[in-house]
């Protein structure tokens, strides 16, 4: 083991009290999954239907929000906030953070072009750990800096009359427990939105206990259970999140002057009721076999692509960010190869890609996130008053390749097409909301592009006959999920085209199709993956260990798999984090720390070894 594996290790291990999380509800095993990857070996339709069925605990826990009766006084006090010309913050790190900026651009996109709008549309602030580049990649270390989420609060000016609501699946991220605290002492009401019990969060975890304990703190607890993967709260965890706030929003909205909503005033309490009902509605929906049978052909056409040397190609319009997060969300949990800059010759080329129908990614980013991108452009200054000495020039090299015009090499318009373009092995998924123009019938803002269903399609269709398979993936409202529309059954047959019916509920920001879009993509990205072998029973052992509760992480699974004890596992991490280093920060492919280190660890295998090994 080198001096530096020794050192890092040696770093971590003085510290690593306060990132075991082994005992957090979010990081156990989920009964109805524990053998997920071998019933997927076997029947792709069995496994969806296992990773819908852990769905249920959603479900489940947003009935009891909904008999709480917690979400009319919580958008009582949102409303008086923006009535009283505050605004509403929504924080957090890497999925959760990827929730503020959707939860951000459904209420902007709400607005935009609405002639009541004054400056409603301005009064939501997302705050992601690393800004807006970490919606697309993720950004090395942040989430384990509190001063990082105070100094993002304080760039924003948040205020006393501001509503923060800090979301955190695990309830100990440091990012998002300093968002809070800024929060707090800037003035501001804070809600703490978080997935694990207090009683377990207290007992082990020191700077949950303090946020916790603090009287001045709103506690929204969504406790749903363990994740259908073991640790990904991408799923469970930030699905519940969505279902509730989306749900104040609809209710805030309900009561805000706008130019077509006045009979919304007096039904602001029947928000949630009818949204249970769409859930509920919906969770069934997701169990026929209509959309199972459909979703279990796109899972076998995207890994036999993958299996094939191939690639992914997504094409969206208004449901661009939702699919750009999962398709992000994919790197750090099952060590996908990340999106690629144009003109980046030494990254591995992306599995997965998102086109927007504009033909310029300078228009595509804005309209994606409904705002001009808002990135970080911290000084030196800035970084030597935040960060730890001995990791000042690695934050400042990672803020260096998070800066704005970063964040537009990534080529998601119609002018990146020309430098992936589909090849006989790739694959190629259209992802829609019918009907896309809906917005435009209630007076907003259209796409500059034209991008509606149509384009869309004939944008998939044009790409059938270039790769190995091509399909649509349609959620329609108010219909059966074995219905096609009529206007889109002409010229489109040769597309594998999966329907999901979303229960029709009249909300203004669309909340329930936000839910079965990020549950439906949840379970087609996971399903490809444990397909892929890179999830054993219902462990995802491909996991990147980017940050410290990651490196805790990736130290337990090895522990688990090779009889180690924590320090020794987590020396054998650093170790192995050491060899592949080089090859991560290249962007380029590299084999699984945890598998690494499981070979070298049973079999006493060299790093060649165990990498052919791994094949």
């Amino acid at each position: 083991m080198s001096a530096s594996a020794q050192r890092r290790a040696d770093e971590f291990l003085r510290i690593a009290d306060q990132f075991k999380l082994g005992e957090l509800v979010t990081e156990s095993s989920h009964p109805v999954t524990e053998k997920l990857s071998e019933v997927a070996r076997q029947d792709v339709g069995a496994a969806l239907r296992l990773l819908f069925k852990v769905d249920e605990d959603v479900v489940r826990t947003y009935r009891e929000v909904v008999a709480s009766g917690r979400l009319e006084t919580i958008a009582a006090e949102a409303l008086n906030a923006l009535q009283a010309g505050g605004r509403i913050f929504f924080t957090g790190c890497g999925s959760t953070g990827r929730l503020s900026i959707l939860l951000d651009s459904i209420w902007r996109e709400f607005w935009q072009g609405r002639s009541a709008a004054q400056d409603w549309e301005q009064r939501t602030v997302s705050v992601m750990a690393g800004g807006d580049f970490a919606l697309i990649k993720a950004v090395e270390g942040f989430e384990d800096y509190a001063a990082f989420g105070r100094r993002q609060m304080r760039d924003l000016g948040v205020r006393a009359g501001d509503l923060v609501f800090a979301i955190t699946e695990g309830g100990e991220t440091s990012f998002v427990i300093g968002t809070a605290w800024q929060g707090l002492e800037s003035g501001a009401t804070v809600y703490f939105v978080y997935n694990n019990p207090d009683a377990i969060l207290c007992r082990h975890v020191e700077r949950s206990r303090e946020i916790l304990e603090d009287p001045r703190l709103h506690k929204l607890n969504l406790t749903t259970g363990p994740m259908a993967i073991r640790g990904s709260t991408r799923m469970q965890a930030t699905t519940i999140q969505l279902c509730v706030l989306v749900t104040v929003l609809e209710m805030v909205l309900r009561r805000l002057p706008s130019s077509d909503t006045p009979a919304m005033a007096q039904t602001i309490g029947d928000a949630p009721r009818s949204f249970l009902a769409g859930i509920e509605s919906l969770h069934q929906t997701l169990l026929s076999d209509a959309v199972i049978d459909g979703l279990a052909a796109l899972v076998r056409a995207e890994e036999a692509a993958y299996r094939g040397g191939g690639r992914a190609n997504y094409h969206a319009d208004r449901l661009a960010i939702d699919v750009l997060t999962d398709t992000t969300e994919r790197s750090p949990t099952f060590s996908t190869p990340s999106f690629r800059k144009a003109g980046d010759e030494v990254a591995s080329e992306s599995w997965s890609f998102l086109f927007l129908p504009h033909r310029s990614t300078d228009q595509a980013w804005p309209w994606l996130l409904k705002r001009k991108p808002r990135c970080l452009e911290w000084t030196d200054a800035d970084i030597r008053e935040l960060a730890p000495p001995e990791r000042c020039d690695r934050i400042r090299e990672v803020v260096a390749a998070i800066r704005e015009p970063e964040l537009f090499k990534f080529k998601i318009g119609a002018d990146g097409m020309a430098a992936r373009p589909l090849r006989s092995a790739d694959h190629c998924l259209g992802v829609i909301a019918h009907p896309e123009s809906a917005r435009r019938s209630r007076g907003e803002v259209a796409s500059p592009e034209g991008g509606e269903n149509g384009g869309l399609l004939m944008s998939a269709a044009a790409e059938r006959d270039a790769c190995a398979s091509a399909g649509v993936l349609c959620f329609l409202a108010g219909a059966r999920s074995d219905a096609w529309p009529e206007q889109f059954s002409s010229g489109w047959d040769p597309l594998r085209a999966v329907v999901v019916g979303v229960p029709a509920t009249g909300f203004l920001t669309d909340g329930l199709l936000r839910v079965a879009v990020k549950m439906v993509l949840n379970a087609l990205s996971t399903c490809v993956m444990v397909r892929l072998g890179r999830v054993m029973g219902n462990t995802m052992i491909y996991v990147v260990p980017s940050n410290l509760k990651l490196i805790d992480r990736a130290t337990r699974y090895i522990a688990l798999l090779t009889k180690l004890e924590y320090e020794k596992a987590n020396r054998l991490l650093f170790e192995t984090l050491e060899h592949i280093e080089p090859r991560l920060k290249a962007g380029q492919a590299y084999p699984p720390v945890v598998g690494l280190a499981v070979l070298r660890a049973r079999e006493g295998l060299s790093f060649a070894e165990a990498e052919a090994r791994l094949g």
